[in-house]
This record gives C-alpha cells, structure tokens and sequence, in this order.
C-alpha cells in the first residue's frame, strides 16, 4: 500500500466517525496551534461535537415525524412522481463509495494547501465531511463518461469553484451573520445559491411595489406577538400538515408542538457551534494581524453552514416551502421528482441567500421557491445518471426500473453546469469550464493580495 493509499484510509477512518467526533479532533487540533490554551481548545472542539450531535437529533426528529406525514399526504392526494427521493446520506453513501470518492479527500485537501501558498484562496477548509458533494459530481461524471479521470477533473473544478465562492460570499456572510467574522462557507450546495439570490434580489428590486415588502423575523416577533414566533409557525404548520393528513386529533397536536419544537430548538443548538468558534475565530484574526498584517487579506476557517442554519428567517420560510413544494412539484409540466426524504435539507438552502436578501422573509421564500422550482428539474434530468451510480456502487437496493435522486447536491445549479461541460461536451466543455474556474481564481487572487505602494 503506498502513501497516498495509507493517507486516504487514515481520513476515511476518520470521516466514518462522523462530524459529532471529528469536527472536535480537527478544532482542538486547530485550536492548539493556533495558540490557544489546551483545555480551552479541548472544551471549543466539544461544544462544537455536541452542536453536530444535538443538530443530529434535532434532525431526526424532524424527518422522523415529517416524514411519514408528508409521506400519508402523498397517498391521499394522489402526489406520486417517477423518481424516488432517496435524501443526502444515501447520496453521500453512494459518492464516497464510488471509484472518485476514494481519492477525492487527499486530493482536495492537497488542492486547498497549493491554492493557499498561491493566495488562490484564503479559505482553510476543515468542513471535510462534506467533501462527497465533489465526489457526488465526480461519481457521477465518472459513470457518464466511463472515466475517472473526467470524473475527479469534475470532482476537483467543484471544489475550486467553492473555495473560490466561499471566499467572495465570506465578507458579506460575516457581515449578515452575529460572529462569524473570519467564516467562510465552501460548501458548494449552499454557496451556489448565492449568486442567484444576488441576481433575483437584484430584479425583485426593479418591479414596483414588490421592492416595498419587507418581512423581517424579528420583526414578526414585535409586529404580531407570539403570532410571529417561528415556534407558533412550526406548531401552525405541523398541525395543518397533520390535519390533510388526515391524521387523528391527538396526533395533529403531536405533529404540531414537534415542529415547533423544531424551531425553537435549532436556534439554541446552532448556538453550541457559535460558542465553540469563538476563541478559534479570536485566535485566528489575532495570528493574522501578527503575522500577515500588510501581506493579504487573512485566512478564513471554512465551516459547514449548520453554523448558521438556526436564523428565524431560515427557519420561518423553511416551514412555509415545505407545504408549497409539495404540492406544486406534481403541478410541475415535465417534472418528474417529488421531495419526501430530503425536505428536512431545505434548511440548508437558505444561509447564503439571507444576506443578500438581508433575511427579508418574502424575497427569501421567493428565490427558495424558484431555486427549488429549477432543483426538481435539474434532479429529473440527472435521475437516469444518478440512479446508474447508484447501481455501480451497490450501496443501496433499487428497484428495477425505478430512478431516483435528492435535493442535495443532486439539485443543484452547480451540479447541473458541472456535469454539462464535462459530462455531455467532454473535452471542449472540460477545457471551457477549466479556463472559467482558473480565471476566477486569478481574480480571487488579485482580490486577496494587497499590493503595498
């Protein structure tokens, strides 16, 4: 076995313990050459291990109740697609165990170290976990064009392109977001929405009236007392999904305090992850202003967007999409998806459309809406390719003749480009897509680099 082998199944080790275990390895770690005192580093990366765990849970116990609701709904009104929605760990099951997914780790993480020497990017990317959206594309691409190379090619022009997004969104994200100064989101399903929402927003603001709207979250709260608050939402919503349903009183009830459980509790849990950031971020703004200060712009630690998933606004348009995609998806002309598994995921859309948005709850709701609108479809143009690496891999049981897919990452716009240039127009389309990914690191380099006069 050589180096490179040994290196990947020392990190697969790892990444199989799961963020709750090795998100407090990596933070204590970082903690303590940074300079921060041991016990101090030790108790950030725990309270940072049980965010992961309580937000786990919390997690569970949504799907666990949504689930079956949203699932009765489907039967009753008759809501049936083609495609079986299988949600994100049987994606991320099916990208690690690919022919890409083997090599993705050690190979990004080199990327990440040259791209950082270069001033290609300033983001440090320690949210490995979530490195099976690249190998989700680089499976894919790989089973499309029968090669691995095209395949990690793919795998490696989406992670460029996100560390390359994170460091654009990272001032905008820590000025929207309380304490996320020297924060960065380099996950590409969420990052990808930011120029989107910058786009949408930006045409919401030209049509009259609708430039006037403004529902803030907190402002709910004041206008409209405990009417506002995202857990009588939840309890609102949940005991509405319940009754069509058609579930009985007791139940409508239980579906309804668990949503707005759900609510209150994301905040307070998101809240750990803040917690155990803190003397990381401190310690980090120090070291650069001692040791970079005059040279480039600093360093910035990318994180996972659970960090930030607990915002009100998040929450409240979250609950109100649920209900409506629902039901508009089988509405869809050509649309073939139906969200079930994954709809618990859509909390993850939302933290890099906020500060563009600046967590006004309509726009918010409207670019989700369209995002999620052009999501099914992307996810019904890839089920065919997606359903094939699911059968390479052998991870899951399939039926035959049934196809299937998730919103993350197999809904996304950047997927979708991804996988056209590569996949579809091959070499030109590789090379085209190259040239665009190196150009915009380029630019992030000039923007990175302070030339002294």
């Amino acid at each position: 076995m050589n180096f490179l082998e040994h290196l990947n199944s020392g990190i697969s080790y790892i990444i199989g313990l799961g963020p709750s275990v090795m998100m407090p390895i990596i933070f204590t770690i970082i903690g303590i050459l940074l300079g921060v005192k041991v016990a101090k580093a030790v108790r950030s990366g725990l309270y940072v291990g049980v965010g992961f765990i309580g937000l786990n849970v919390i997690t569970n116990l949504l799907t666990s109740n949504l689930g079956p609701a949203v699932q009765k709904l489907a039967d009753i009104y008759g809501l049936q697609t083609d495609i079986l929605d299988i949600g994100w760990p049987a994606a991320a099951e099916i990208a690690y165990t690919s022919s890409v997914g083997a090599l993705v780790i050690p190979v990004c993480l080199i990327i990440n170290l040259v791209l950082l020497l270069v001033k290609g990017t300033k983001t440090v990317n320690i949210d490995i976990w979530n490195f099976w959206h690249h190998a989700f594309i680089g499976s894919i691409v790989a089973v499309a064009t029968d090669s691995v190379v095209y395949g990690l090619y793919a795998a490696i022009i989406c992670y460029v392109l996100s560390l390359v997004m994170a460091d654009f969104t990272a001032d905008r994200f820590a000025k929207f977001y309380d304490k996320m100064d020297g924060i960065s989101i380099p996950q590409p399903f969420v990052v990808a929405f930011a120029p989107f929402a910058w786009l949408i927003n930006k045409g919401l603001d030209l049509i009259p009236g609708m430039n006037k709207i403004n529902i803030d979250a907190e402002g709910m709260k004041k206008k409209f007392g405990l009417l506002g608050e995202p857990i009588f939402l939840g309890v609102i919503i949940g005991c509405l999904l319940g009754g069509l349903a058609r579930y009985e009183f007791a139940d409508v009830l239980k579906l309804g305090v668990v949503m707005g459980a759900v609510m209150e509790l994301i905040p307070r849990i998101t809240s750990l992850f803040i917690e155990g950031l803190v003397p990381i971020s401190e310690a980090t703004k120090e070291l650069i202003k001692r040791k970079f200060a005059g040279k480039t712009t600093g360093f910035l630690i990318g994180m996972s967007p659970a960090l930030v998933i607990g915002h009100p606004a998040t929450l409240v348009v979250t609950i109100l999409l649920i209900p409506v995609l629902l039901f508009l998806s089988v509405a869809l002309p050509g649309n073939k998806f139906l969200p079930l598994t994954s709809l618990a995921g859509l909390l993850y859309v939302f933290p890099m459309i906020l500060p563009y948005t600046k967590g006004n709850v309509f726009k918010t709701f409207l670019i989700g809406l369209i995002m999620m609108v052009a999501g099914n479809y992307i996810a019904t143009g890839l089920a065919g390719i997606f359903t094939e690496a699911a059968h390479q891999t052998g991870t899951i049981a399939i039926a035959d003749g049934q196809q299937v897919a998730c919103i993350d990452f197999a809904a996304s716009p950047l997927t979708w480009v991804i996988y056209q240039f590569t996949a579809n127009l091959k070499l030109v389309g590789s090379i085209l897509i190259g040239i665009f990914t190196l150009g915009l690191v380029v630019l992030n380099r000039q923007k990175n680099v302070i030339i002294k006069k």
